[in-house]
């Protein structure tokens, strides 16, 4: 799900609060040493985000927010932000040249250079926090 959050909206937040948990404390960012990655450049995306990335020259950029239940992805067109919530029920992960984070039937690439070195971390936070709620939900296969 991809909202426009350029604007604060009471009804946008309680969404994104129901999907993907609300926002972690100062206690709990503190402790996790973080839960925002460092921006990030789009490399690749699905078709589906061609309305929300910038189509001329400009280099898209996107950063990450972790929260309890899932992943926000912040994205900017000009002058408005998009959010893609991804509950972590949805989310793919892989890392071929970068790292490509797949959910809902869409994608974004991107690119490995020296700002996706940097969030190497953060990506671990977020495969341990996936695991983590991967792990109450017993699988037999």
């Amino acid at each position: 799900m991809i909202l426009d959050t350029s604007y604060t909206n009471k009804a946008n937040n309680e969404l994104i609060n129901d999907l993907v948990g609300r926002p972690y404390s100062i206690f709990e960012k503190l402790k996790l040493r973080g839960v925002g990655s460092k921006r990030m450049i789009i490399e690749q995306a699905s078709p589906n985000f061609k309305p929300f990335l910038n189509s001329n020259s400009n280099i898209n950029y996107a950063n990450l927010e972790l929260r309890p239940k899932g992943l926000l992805i912040r994205f900017n067109k000009g002058l408005q932000t998009f959010t893609w919530i991804i509950p972590f029920y949805h989310l793919t992960l892989f890392k071929i040249n970068g790292s490509s984070i797949h959910a809902q039937g869409k994608f974004i690439h991107f690119k490995n250079n020296i700002t996706f070195k940097e969030n190497k971390n953060f990506f671990k936070k977020l495969i341990d926090r996936k695991l983590q709620f991967d792990k109450q939900y017993n699988f037999n296969l």
